[in-house]
């Protein structure tokens, strides 16, 4: 695939924003090496950041905090070349954002959640210039790390972009759409096919308790099973994860590497919790994924994806038929 016709999408989870400012105008050193050594390099033509602590504020903060905040955002598009967009900060202060390249996507608007999620997600509608009465639904987000109900509840809160897809009516008529939306779950996948053994939780490896009663439903006879309700969700409304697209489908095991708990104790060991969807057409253009190693940078491996963009457009044309939900959970 050359580059021309390449759209690369990309999550990227910094631990903590890559820190505070040192002092008042100078950079983290994190920050500077993941966004000048590893994104940039990479030139992502849209990128979901995820735990934007010093990158956005709340409406009451300080001032010293906001300008600090607003010159961290400004500084991470000058050193990507791409337009940022920022959610409102919600219960807690991991916000998300979205960036993207506007010679890819001239055409774009940002839509705003309410702040009762966790992190409101980070809504930007695109526009390509080959498709231009189909919208691209895209979003980037972080579902609750300690409550089940919760990220069950914020999921099915994504499903309202995904329901404009509309892939049970195919006629041109009624328009089209296609969803994309990336986020740490803070859950794990569906087990099938996946590469990542599931956490044995009874195994005496697991002694982070309070993590368990976040991340595992107990049953009856009292042993637990891990949550995995927001991948539940995302399939059964047939969304697709890139990464079985490219382990099942092109023979690219390797993209369903774990993404995170590499250097978390007692929890269970390495997870796959980051993860992208893509609707049951635009999921058929993927043709490479990637786990990037950042270690010693951050607690989350970044994701790489790689769509064809003549693909694509026939996806968003609808010259392909979606594939069925659960397809690729093989």
């Amino acid at each position: 695939m050359s580059t021309q016709d390449r759209i690369r999408l990309m999550l990227w989870n910094l631990e903590r924003d890559g820190g505070p400012e040192p002092r008042p105008g100078v950079l983290p050193t994190r920050w500077r090496q993941g966004y000048e050594e590893i994104l940039k390099p990479q030139q992502p033509d849209w990128l979901a950041t995820l735990e934007l602590r010093y990158s956005q504020t709340r409406p009451d903060a300080p001032r010293a905090e906001k300008r600090a905040a607003d010159r961290r955002f400004k500084a991470a598009q000058r050193a990507l070349g791409m337009r940022g967009f920022r959610a409102a900060v919600g219960q807690r202060s991991n916000p998300t954002g979205v960036f993207i390249r506007e010679s890819v996507f001239p055409a774009f608007r940002q839509r705003h959640h309410p702040v009762g999620h966790s992190a409101p997600p980070t809504h930007v509608e695109l526009w390509l210039p080959e498709a231009p009465a189909v919208p691209i639904l895209t979003a980037s987000f972080h579902t609750a790390y300690c409550n089940p109900a919760q990220r069950r509840s914020e999921a099915l809160d994504l499903t309202e972009l995904v329901d404009k897809v509309k892939a049970h009516n195919t006629d041109p008529a009624s328009g089209r759409a296609a969803c994309w939306l990336f986020g740490d779950t803070n859950e794990y996948p569906v087990p099938v096919g996946e590469q990542v053994p599931p956490i044995d939780w009874s195994s005496p490896e697991v002694t982070d308790i309070v993590h368990r009663r976040h991340r595992a439903i107990k049953q009856h006879d009292g042993t637990w099973v891990s949550c995995t309700a927001v991948d539940e969700i995302m399939l059964d409304c047939g969304m697709h994860d890139p990464a079985r697209w490219a382990a099942h489908r092109l023979g690219q095991t390797s993209a369903l590497a774990a993404t995170a708990g590499h250097s978390a104790d007692g929890q269970g060991g390495p997870r796959r919790i980051d993860r992208g969807y893509l609707d049951g057409w635009s999921v058929q253009a993927v043709e490479d994924v990637r786990v990037l190693d950042t270690t010693g940078l951050s607690d989350h491996h970044t994701i790489l994806v790689d769509l064809s963009r003549r693909k694509l457009v026939e996806c968003l044309q609808r010259r392909t038929s979606a594939i069925a939900p659960w397809s690729l959970v093989v």
